[in-house]
């Protein structure tokens, strides 16, 4: 395998540059275009003949293990409270309390609630029959309502314990994670603020996006006399939250060693609350509130008729995972972090460059964020003066670089671009310029506060 960086970024390059000539120019559908791309890659950069489909599959299968459970558990609890009407319940609520024209603000300021112990994929899931019937009710391009939710997601997963990233990397460089929540949240707010929602307003007037016709197609309420009560559908999504942050809270306390890692409890606990067991126990629990009043046989054929529309996004999700753990395996994100890491830059300059880098190299934000805080935890413990705010600091700006320029690489890319039914230049437009406004917006204001504290 060629370990020569400038060779190595090279390839990464029209890797990339490939992968836009197939899909834009010659219009081959994306999950064969990054099935040949990752082939391609693996072959170039030295991966050896007989681990070259293994790689492309471990990429694909470990995507597809952590996206497929939570999109089809999902789905089937967004479906069920779409046709039934608890989104339209939902909507209804929030756009009262917070009033029509704030409508993207309101479904935005859900999503943060939302995100704070719920991951991506399962929480833009469960919010995307919500947004959908929001922007049916109000109209204009679905992107003004959508930014918004999306972005949210992306800032409390990407900033804020107790998700994997940012604990795995404060544990890493010694930062406080009382303090890297409180610093986290901080600084998410106003970046969602002026990259999401500011930002998926400005889209909205200049991307004129319809809802998704797999949404029309199915898109009705079964009786409108049996519209369920807000209670019931804010308690159907406050479940799958509270039993994840059984997982991700303890993980959390088990980090700061506030529990026992191994007792016996913690595990039970922190096993309900995986988040494909969470979303079954929700998806059943959704099951016996409204069998009463529809029937199992109607909600079984809503469940399966929710599985069809998102075949497709399942496999490019997946075949965005086997580009990146070909681009992991070839050695690439190495190559490129490691011609940044002695340079002598600032730490917190550095981390977020090299973040970056491995980010555009490979897709996933969580493998830049941890690998990233890895590399540079020798340079920070070999930096004198640093305080526990310049380590959350640190942290964010790895986070930051971690989310800039998502593209063909990130499952999150092609999940967003096929949930809405974007084409790949619209989403590079609109989802893959939010998420460089994230983590620019999200580095800058972390960069300035450590100058002052």
């Amino acid at each position: 395998m060629t370990q020569d960086p400038t060779f190595l970024l090279l390839v990464a390059t029209g890797s990339i540059a490939l992968l836009l000539l197939l899909i834009m120019r010659f219009k081959i559908h994306a999950f064969l275009a990054l099935t040949l791309v990752s082939f391609l890659t693996a072959v170039v950069t030295g991966v050896q003949a007989d681990q070259v489909v293994p790689t492309m599959m471990s990429g694909f299968g470990g995507t597809l293990a952590s996206v497929a459970l939570l999109v089809g558990l999902g789905t089937m609890i967004g479906r069920i409270l779409e046709v039934t009407g608890g989104a339209k319940v939902l909507a209804d609520t929030l756009i009262g309390r917070f009033g029509s024209d704030k409508a993207p603000f309101a479904l935005g300021v859900a999503s943060l609630l939302f995100g704070f112990p719920i991951f991506f994929d399962a929480g833009l899931i469960v919010m995307m029959p919500i947004l959908f019937s929001v922007a049916k009710q109000f109209g204009g391009s679905t992107i003004k309502y959508a930014l918004p939710v999306a972005g949210a997601f992306a800032v409390m997963h990407a900033f804020l314990p107790p998700h994997p990233g940012p604990v795995a990397a404060s544990e890493l460089l010694g930062a406080n994670i009382g303090l890297l929540t409180f610093v986290g949240l901080i600084i998410a707010l106003p970046t969602w603020y002026l990259g999401a929602y500011l930002y998926g307003l400005w889209a909205g007037e200049r991307f004129n996006l319809p809802l998704p016709q797999a949404f029309l197609a199915t898109q009705r309420v079964i009786d409108k006399e049996k519209l369920p009560k807000f209670s019931i559908v804010i308690t159907i999504l406050l479940l799958p939250l509270v039993l994840i942050f059984m997982d991700t809270g303890l993980n959390t306390l088990s980090v700061m060693g506030v529990v026992d890692p191994q007792a016996v409890w913690v595990n039970i606990l922190r096993m309900l609350g995986k988040t494909p067991v969470a979303l079954m126990i929700t998806l059943l629990f959704c099951l016996a509130v409204f069998a009463k009043d529809y029937g199992m046989a109607k909600l079984e054929k809503l469940c399966g008729d929710s599985l069809a529309p998102i075949c497709a996004v399942i496999l490019v999700t997946g075949a965005g995972g086997m580009f990146g753990g070909v681009l992991r395996a070839s050695g690439i994100g190495d190559a490129l972090a490691g011609v940044l890491t002695d340079t002598g830059m600032p730490v917190i300059v550095a981390a977020f460059l090299i973040a970056t880098a491995l980010r555009v190299a490979q897709g996933s934000a969580t493998v830049a964020l941890t690998t990233t805080a890895a590399l540079i935890a020798p340079m920070v413990a070999a930096t004198t003066g640093l305080s526990a705010f310049d380590l959350c600091f640190i942290v964010i700006a790895i986070a930051s670089g971690a989310t800039v320029l998502s593209h063909f690489n990130d499952s999150g890319f092609w999940l967003v671009g096929r949930l809405l039914e974007m084409d790949e230049k619209t989403t590079l437009k609109t989802w893959t310029v939010m998420e460089t406004l994230l983590g620019t917006i999200a580095f800058t204001i972390a960069a300035t506060l450590s100058i002052f504290l």
